[in-house]
């Protein structure tokens, strides 16, 4: 796996899930990477409108419940600093989104749950030599990861979008509306490889990370700039932006250039686990329980 900077360049109401779920699939940075982080401290609270959670499950194809019988204890392994996904609480102890998705996983199997942090860059190695049962810690699906963990089915994926100024929001973007217009990406990822390939017309300016990019935006040497829309969401809502910006158009969720999603890893072969654990994510989602940890952490919409 990737290390915490080569990620960076990578990385319902209930009955609304059901809608958005594989129309509006999202992106999950380049392969063999985690996902992109928002920011390195829990978000300030949103000043957007509440948001529709968006749905990784089809409640058409209904997993059935496997035999939990030989499941005693999952060993979740996870990331140390990467909120609000991952990060040690004001108690100490591990917390964040995928902390709580995994509790919740663990309440649903009935068995004993722990979460144990440790770097981003050694979690692969802990899992393989057993020292862990599952990573739940943003980490995006792979061809390079699949040689060497199998994975249950994606549990969130990352959209892009455009973020301009906000006197110079555009209600919909397509190539052709970006015919010699600025546009700012992170230089070598994923995002600049889609617009190199989707919108020939545009000038493309690269950034060498995300703070960069985004001041290119605030002082006006871009358009517009493309990147992950669950970081760029809460930058767009936080002091950090000076309220400056705001989405323009809608998301792309081309998978062929941002991945496979994000799921849980857990040994080659361990098909009891990963299958208990697929049936979990998806009874959580349909009690709503994912939907309120959703809300929770991500009530800024990136869609």
């Amino acid at each position: 796996m990737a290390s915490s900077q080569q990620a960076k360049s990578s990385k319902s109401a209930h009955g609304l899930l059901t809608g958005l779920a594989v129309a509006a699939c999202l992106l999950a940075g380049l392969p063999g990477a985690r996902a992109q982080a928002p920011s390195k401290q829990p978000p300030a609270p949103p000043r957007a409108a509440p948001q529709a959670v968006p749905g990784f499950w089809d409640p058409r194809r209904r997993p059935e419940r496997p035999d939990l019988s030989r499941l005693t204890v999952i060993r979740f392994l996870t990331e140390t600093d990467y909120p609000p996904f991952n990060y040690t609480g004001a108690d100490g102890n591990p917390a964040g989104f995928n902390v709580d998705l995994a509790r919740s996983l663990c309440e649903e199997v009935k068995v004993t749950c722990t979460v144990q942090m440790r770097r981003f860059e050694t979690l692969v190695d802990a899992l393989t030599s057993n020292r862990g049962d599952a990573i739940i810690a943003s980490m995006a699906v792979s061809p390079q990861l699949r040689a060497r963990v199998d994975f249950t089915d994606p549990y969130y994926r990352v959209p892009a979008r455009f973020a301009s100024r906000k006197d110079a929001v555009m209600p919909e973007i397509r190539p052709e509306y970006l015919e010699g217009k600025k546009v700012g990406v992170i230089a070598g990822s994923a995002h600049e490889a889609y617009l190199k390939a989707m919108f020939t017309d545009a000038e493309l300016h690269g950034y060498p990370n995300d703070d960069a990019l985004r001041a290119g935006l605030r002082k006006g040497e871009v358009d517009l700039i493309f990147g992950d829309a669950i970081s760029l969401a809460f930058w767009i809502n936080g002091t950090d932006s000076g309220d400056c910006c705001a989405f323009s158009g809608g998301p792309f969720v081309e998978s062929r250039f941002f991945g496979e999603g994000i799921g849980i890893a857990v040994r080659k072969g361990n098909d009891v686990l990963r299958q208990a654990l697929n049936w979990a994510l998806f009874r959580v989602w349909e009690k709503g329980r994912y939907t309120d940890l959703w809300l929770r952490y991500f009530s800024v919409s990136p869609f």
